[in-house]
This record gives structure tokens, C-alpha cells and sequence, in this order.
């Protein structure tokens, strides 16, 4: 009995709007044939025409298995809401100056002493270019460049996880954390837990994921250019930091702050977000964001031992900064109820 390839995932995924983008499929194929283009259709990938198991009867599967928005991962899916299993909840921020830190900087001090420590060898995330704000997944390996690089990016969509292929199969980097909001945080889960022989390598490399907190994303040439630069004459360089606390919060270079409320950017929002009901990234070894705790401080949901393990040792050498009993969970938990509500109604 064949197994499932592209075509099945095209059918099931691309086709019918639900793909998320996280860039999984394009991180794993081995024969480099999914890619992203720039055109309208982008919002999900396309096959360029070579396929291991539909061209040369050769068994595969890997893109189709690392998906979470397959049929075979629907009650999964649908299951993904609320606050998800926890070990524990607080509010944490880092034990030193971080300049571009989205709130306490938490996430970058986990991460800052884990490549320190040499719990981890690199980190996959998503950067921005300071002038145009134009989102890219990226390899970093080096302490410095996590924390010049802070402050979440989750706001615009981008393949998070195709940087994956960079780091595992060409650089051949062992120990890797991953940072990502929830879709990409789902993948990654699959990639380390799956048996498949193809996502095993990646399986093994991960060692930390980290999730964050995530209403929806929002494509880049809507949001910054039929948004901010022609209606709130914003220019994307001056753009100091961007968040979302229930409507999309704009800081300017100038220390302005402009507000556009969520049901305002509908049309910027991607397709595949209407399919997604999970607000925390349950599937994390960490969750985090800046819903829930006080100004400066960083909600942090420590679902895993490993995720318990990184922020001990953060903390032990006071990178990390924690505080108990610090956090407010009805905001969080309201919100999930909401996005939640997408998916069963």
C-alpha cells in the first residue's frame, strides 16, 4: 500500500487553505523540491516537480509525516487549545541589559546561557532587517548575535523551520534550540518524536523548543506596506518594536506608540491562522510571551523536563531572573478560549 507524499499533502494542506507556513516540509525533503515562492499563491509551498516516491517509486513520506495540518493530525490538532499540560507557570526577565528585548527578555537569556553553557550549539529563529522589518529564519551560533538579535518577530509570517535544513543537514549542528510560534513549535514536535527515518536527524539535533505565544500572523507586504506605510504614514525603519497584546502594538524610534486593533488587520492575517486554535504553543518544552505579567517581565510555561532544565540552569548563573506568584493566567486563559473558539465553532 503506497504511503502519503506531497500530492496527499497538497490535497489535504496547500489546497484548502489550513497550511501554516512553518516551512517544515521544506526543511525535510531531501530532494530540495518545496519551496516558498513571492508570488499571490505564497501563502502556501509548491513541489517543483521531482518527487522521490511519486517519481521514482521510492518510499518517502517525510513531508507529509512532519505536517501537523494533515488529516491524520486533525483530532491533534483540534485538541491543541487552552494552556495545555505545565509543570509550572511565573514571570521571569533577564539578569542583564538586553537592549531589544519584547518584554523581560526571558527567552533570551534561556537562550544566551544554554549556547554559554554549551547546552545548545545554535538556535533557529526568525530576524528581521532593521530597515525594511523584513522577517528571515536564521542559524545562530553565537552568544552576542542571540542577544542582538532579541525581541520576537512572530508578528510577520515567515518559514521558521526551513532554516532547519541549513542548520542539520548542511552545517551539521548536533544541539539545536528551536523558536517559534505555535505552528512551527507543532512541527518540530513531530520531527522529535516521529520513528521516520527522514525526520530522525532532525529529531535528534533538537534539544530545546521554545513556543510563543501567538493570536495570529500576519503577511509582511500587508501589514507593513498597505498598513503602516500608507495608512499610519510609518516608514518600516522607524519601527522600534512591534507586539500584540490584543491589538498590534507599534513602537517608533521616536518613542511614539500607535495602536491598531486586531479586527482592524483581518486582511493582513495569513490563511492558515483561521485553522489554528492553540494560543500557547502547547507542544513547547517552554512557552512564552508578554501576556500575563507584570511590565518588563516575561510569562514563562515550563511544560517539560527539559525545558525545566534550561531554565534552572539560566537561573543558577543569573541569567535568568525569576519571580513567583508573579502572573495574572485570566487574560491568558480568556484569550485561548477565543482562539480557540475558531476551530470548534
Amino acid at each position: 500500500m503506497p504511503g502519503k507524499n506531497y500530492q496527499n499533502l497538497k490535497e489535504e494542506v496547500w489546497d484548502t487553505g489550513i497550511c501554516s507556513g512553518c516551512g517544515a516540509c521544506v526543511a525535510v525533503c531531501p530532494a530540495d523540491a518545496i519551496i516558498f515562492t513571492r508570488d499571490e499563491n505564497g501563502d502556501s509551498p509548491v513541489q517543483t516537480g521531482y518527487c522521490k516516491e511519486v517519481t521514482d517509486n521510492v518510499p518517502c513520506g517525510a513531508c507529509y509525516t512532519v505536517c501537523p495540518r494533515t488529516a491524520t493530525e486533525e483530532k491533534n490538532r483540534m485538541e491543541k487549545t487552552g494552556l495545555g499540560e505545565y509543570t509550572d507557570i511565573f514571570a521571569a526577565h533577564s539578569g542583564f541589559a538586553v537592549e531589544k528585548r519584547q518584554s523581560g527578555g526571558a527567552v533570551t537569556a534561556i537562550l544566551a546561557n544554554a549556547i554559554e553553557e554549551g547546552l545548545i550549539d545554535a538556535v533557529v529563529t526568525v530576524t528581521a532587517d532593521p530597515w525594511t522589518q523584513k522577517p528571515q529564519s536564521v542559524v545562530i551560533t553565537q552568544t552576542e548575535v542571540v542577544i542582538a538579535k532579541a525581541g520576537s518577530r512572530y508578528a510577520w509570517w515567515v518559514p521558521t523551520l526551513a532554516a532547519l535544513k541549513s542548520a542539520v543537514v548542511t552545517q551539521k549542528i548536533e544541539t539545536i534550540a528551536v523558536v517559534g510560534v505555535p505552528c512551527a513549535v507543532s512541527a518540530a514536535r513531530i520531527m522529535k518524536t516521529s520513528d521516520h527515518d527522514l525526520l530522525r536527524p532532525f529529531g535528534r539535533a533538537i534539544r530545546l523548543i521554545v513556543g510563543l505565544f501567538c493570536t495570529e500572523t500576519f503577511d509582511y507586504e500587508m501589514l507593513i506596506n498597505d498598513k503602516i506605510v500608507r495608512e499610519m504614514e510609518i516608514e518600516p525603519w522607524q519601527i522600534a518594536k512591534l507586539d500584540v497584546r490584543g491589538k498590534l502594538i507599534i513602537e517608533t524610534t521616536d518613542n511614539a506608540v500607535r495602536e491598531i486593533p486586531l479586527d482592524a488587520l483581518g486582511d493582513c492575517v495569513r490563511r492558515g491562522c483561521h485553522a489554528c486554535g492553540d494560543l500557547t504553543a502547547v507542544d513547547s518544552d517552554i512557552s512564552a510571551g508578554s501576556m500575563g505579567s507584570p511590565d518588563g517581565e516575561t510569562t514563562l510555561i515550563i511544560r517539560t523536563s527539559a525545558g525545566v532544565g534550561f531554565v534552572d540552569h539560566a537561573t543558577e548563573t543569573g541569567r535568568l531572573v525569576v519571580r513567583k506568584d508573579a502572573c495574572d493566567l485570566k487574560g491568558i486563559i480568556r484569550l485561548s478560549q477565543i482562539k480557540a473558539e475558531r476551530i470548534h465553532t
